[in-house]
């Protein structure tokens, strides 16, 4: 089938369903039958939680994820991908080469923890999310005879969100050149096909005092831990007379700017539909765009590539980064929200590969986004 045919099943039980509809199916039923490994990769990286750019253990569990899905050796595996943590798995149909140019979709896996308090923000989820879609992704283009699209699945590891920005680093490297467009989904207390977040900028403060003798002469010297203290303190008197958009953060020295994630209505407008195909019960648009999400470096990868960040629940009302909400990262019953978001996103990734003018859409909304920053920063 040629991408932007809608060819009908004839005969049997999937009489009348489009070919793209099938391959759906069968996408999900792939994650289905992944279930069971696709849980314990979540566990392991869940159990033995690292911090940014020391995820050994959790790059070691997702390579080898992808190096022993069978049939063997059916992915290309690169660990340690332009980072010591970051790696890149590749699948495409046999007979796919450099031309005419395979269309390159990219699922995105998080697993760096938080100090202290593990997988409070869910990347363990995060992880398994963007290996069961790509899984998911596979399995349609697999199922069904005839010659399959020239699609390549690429699944890049990418540490150091929490503390670093990973992404942008490997955006640096040029990890993202070439792909068309981009999923990951991250957890939350409600489903959302987008959030509004809040980027970060850092401001540099430097405080220079001068010595004197503390007990001969004091009032000769300047201090400038007081300076820094006052300066700390009244903005943390201010924060309640800032907007719900504001935040001030400690922010240490040497990180990455993060920048808004680029919506791109074209794409979560195919994700909500695929998702209430599967039960999901979508915030309301006016909600979605009037709510806020923390920060994330994936902001800067829709600068660079098309790509969607929907918010899932996973059973729990529990508030990002409690130990709470690593206990609910953590539990059974985050699996199947899991899953199904997984579904939605492997969905919404073939309506791409089969759908030219959804495609189409998508490049000219993530066009139109990025002149309309580019405006913005100009008046600013």
């Amino acid at each position: 089938m040629r991408p932007g045919e809608e060819r009908p099943v004839e005969g049997g039980a999937c009489a009348g369903v489009s070919e793209l509809e099938l391959r759906k199916l069968r996408a999900a039923e792939r994650i289905d039958k992944a279930a069971e490994r696709l849980g314990a990769l979540s566990r392991a990286i869940w159990s033995e939680p690292e911090l940014a750019y020391e995820e050994h253990r959790a790059h070691g569990v997702l390579t080898r994820f992808f190096e022993c899905e069978p049939p063997a050796a059916s992915w290309s595996v690169q660990p340690h991908y332009h980072l010591d943590t970051a790696f890149r798995a590749e699948w495409g149909p046999p007979g796919v080469g450099a031309a005419p140019r395979p269309l390159q979709l990219g699922f995105l896996c998080e697993y760096d923890a938080l100090p202290g308090i593990g997988h409070a923000c869910g990347h363990n989820l995060i992880a398994e999310v963007g290996a069961a879609a790509a899984l998911g992704v596979k399995g349609a283009l697999e199922s069904l005879p005839g010659p399959p699209p020239p699609v390549k699945v690429i699944v890049l590891g990418t540490p150091a969100e929490e503390d670093g920005g990973g992404k942008i680093d490997l955006i640096e490297a040029g990890a993202f050149k070439n792909l068309d467009v981009v999923f990951m989904a991250h957890p939350s207390q409600e489903n959302a096909a987008y959030l509004p977040d809040v980027a970060e900028h850092d401001v540099t403060v430097k405080y220079y005092g001068k010595a004197s003798h503390a007990a001969a002469y004091p009032w000769e010297g300047v201090n400038a831990l007081d300076a820094a203290v006052l300066a700390y303190n009244n903005l943390s008197m201010l924060r309640q007379q800032m907007k719900p958009t504001w935040r001030v953060h400690e922010i240490k020295g040497g990180a990455h700017d993060y920048y808004n994630v680029l919506p791109n209505k074209s794409l979560w407008k195919a994700y909500i539909e695929n998702g209430k195909k599967l039960g999901i019960e979508f915030i309301s648009e006016d909600a979605m765009l009037n709510g806020s999400s923390g920060s994330t470096d994936f902001g800067n990868v829709t600068f660079v590539v098309p790509g969607i960040h929907p918010y899932f629940y996973i059973g729990s009302d529990a508030l990002n980064h409690t130990e709470q909400y690593t206990e609910a990262a953590g539990s059974q019953e985050a699996q199947f929200y899991t899953l199904r978001t997984a579904k939605a996103l492997a969905m919404t990734a073939l309506d791409v590969i089969f759908k030219p003018e959804l495609l189409q859409r998508i490049r000219e909304d993530f066009k139109l986004k990025l002149q309309e920053e580019e405006f913005l920063n100009t008046v600013e």
